[in-house]
């Protein structure tokens, strides 16, 4: 325990195996004690004497997990009191089943299995007095609370058969929260489910799905499926948190990107073997090679826009399909893109002006206004815009492109 105390920290966020079960009961006469332990005396006397008015505590904390974390143990528990004026010498029958694990280890992923496992025994307490009765249900609690530590620590999943009664027990593993999915961006469904059978979907899913490609924003993808576009971001959002699809920014050929982590590309043999079947513009032609995806990848930089570094190395000719190598480069996180948030600096905005607070970039900002970001263009004998960033639109009606006086 204290290797992995040096190794580790509160809080580091790595889970750790269950050390100790045990079941502690508040006795008549004797007090809080631990009637029954695997392995034996893992847990000492002094420790558990300096903690056990939180094992067994007051009756508004009945019914709630209780994780307590001292003397280099981590004790997760259930406390429970069930009242009896019959059958119990005090009115009641007090006890709290506990998973022990190292003091640094993650423990939320065992609250529900605490919780479940003690329901079972409440069960049990109440149809036959398993807990409280003298003779041989603490052995049977002891090889019960050996399955599941062995169990669990092997194969995170567990099956107990008392009697007539069965239960299944399962750790299941806490995600952090998925992103919140705006309308700018861009779903990518992942390679691990590609194959995967349409009808094996849900409705939603089946219906956006052939319209995830990395290049449909969210907004369109709604307009394209048919589909409101709060029930599409909340069927992505799900679809992110079960790590089926990754959010990418929109690919525009005046995006600028930063390479990062581009020594992985060339170390990994099988990373760049994929980057290569990948990016291929005919999978029938002669894949492209490593150096010259290389080349691509470290010309972009700042300043220098995705439509420049494709007219002056022309990767199609190399049989590369340059929207696939972005979309591969942020997918493995060998690039970044390089957004641009206005700022209005005048006193009163109007109009658009109102969504420049620096908070909301110009992909955002055109897919809120339908209009599509073109290159700055300066202004003579004319009001300058107030906007740290001038940008300019295109209208399009009837066929008819209006470029006059664009500013």
């Amino acid at each position: 325990m204290q290797t992995n105390s040096l190794q580790y920290y509160e809080g580091c966020g790595k889970e750790g195996q269950i050390r100790c079960i045990f079941l502690s009961e508040f006795h008549a006469t004797a007090g809080s004690k631990i009637s029954c332990q695997v392995p034996a005396d893992y847990v000492p006397k002094e420790v558990f004497d300096a903690v056990n008015v939180y094992i067994i505590p007051k009756p508004h904390l009945q019914r709630c997990i209780l994780t307590v974390n001292a003397m280099d143990m981590k004790i997760v528990g259930y406390p429970v009191g069930i009242e009896d004026q019959q059958k119990y010498a005090r009115n009641a029958f007090l006890f709290n089943l506990c998973f022990v694990c190292d003091s640094w280890a993650r423990s939320v992923q065992y609250e529900p299995v605490v919780k479940k496992l003690s329901e079972y025994l409440i069960m049990m307490e109440e149809e036959s007095c398993f807990l409280s009765k003298e003779g041989d249900n603490k052995l049977r609690l002891q090889k019960i609370f050996e399955t599941v530590i062995k169990d669990l620590n092997g194969q995170r999943v567990t099956t107990i058969v008392e009697g007539d009664t069965t239960i299944y027990l399962k750790i299941v593993t806490h995600k952090p929260d998925p992103p919140l999915v705006k309308d700018h961006m861009v779903p990518l469904l992942l390679v691990d489910y590609k194959d995967t059978p349409l009808e094996n979907w849900d409705l939603t899913t089946q219906q956006i799905l052939p319209y995830i490609n990395g290049i449909n924003h969210i907004a369109r993808i709604a307009a394209e499926a048919d589909v409101e576009t709060n029930l599409v971001k909340s069927c992505v959002q799900n679809l992110v948190y079960y790590g089926v699809v990754q959010l990418l920014p929109i690919l525009k050929y005046s995006n600028v990107y930063m390479t990062q982590n581009l020594k992985n590309l060339i170390q990994c043999t099988s990373l760049s073997y994929a980057c290569r079947k990948y990016v291929a513009l005919n999978p029938d032609k002669t894949k492209p090679t490593i150096q010259k995806i290389f080349q691509f990848y470290a010309s972009m930089t700042h300043g220098v826009t995705l439509r420049a570094i494709c007219q002056r190395l022309c990767p199609q000719n190399h049989n590369i399909d340059e929207r696939k190598l972005v979309i591969f480069g942020l997918q493995h996180k060998f690039i970044r893109c390089i957004h641009k948030y206005p700022v209005f600096t005048g006193s009163v905005p109007s109009g658009r002006q109102k969504m420049y607070t620096g908070l909301q970039n110009f992909d955002e900002i055109c897919c809120k206004t339908g209009l599509s970001p073109s290159k700055k263009k300066k202004t003579k004998n004319k009001k300058r815009s107030r906007c740290l960033y001038t940008v300019n639109y295109k209208k399009k009606k009837k066929g008819i492109n209006k470029n006059k006086n664009e500013s």
